[in-house]
């Protein structure tokens, strides 16, 4: 099993930038895949974004060419750099380990127009 816990979500204007980070309790190279998901009120959890040990990536259509998803191994951290923030974006945004199913807690990101 593997602990995680997002943070940096938060209020911000269309057009702006966040990033967020799931720091896991183990080392994410025996984790391999993990994610980014979301869920807007009233909504299905939808992925946002994946990535592998390998550094292989997949993003959703909708974020393409605004987020980035990253991973720091000797951290044990996966970030997800979001860019040109849309209202539509706003949800909690959910990490997930993949290969263990396991999620955070979910942090807020609020995007005002």
């Amino acid at each position: 099993q593997v602990q995680l816990v997002e943070s940096g979500g938060g209020l911000v204007q269309a057009g702006g930038s966040l990033r967020l980070s799931c720091a896991a309790s183990r080392s994410i190279l025996v984790i391999n895949a993990m994610g980014w998901y979301r869920q807007a009120p009233g909504k299905q959890r939808e992925m946002v974004a994946t990535i592998n040990s390998g550094g292989s990536t997949n993003y959703a259509d909708s974020v393409k060419g605004r987020f980035a998803i990253s991973r720091d191994n000797a951290k044990n951290t996966v970030y997800l750099q979001m860019n040109a923030l849309k209202p539509e974006d706003t949800a909690v945004y959910y990490c997930k380990s993949i290969t263990f199913g396991s999620w955070g807690q979910g942090t807020q990101v609020t995007v005002s127009s």
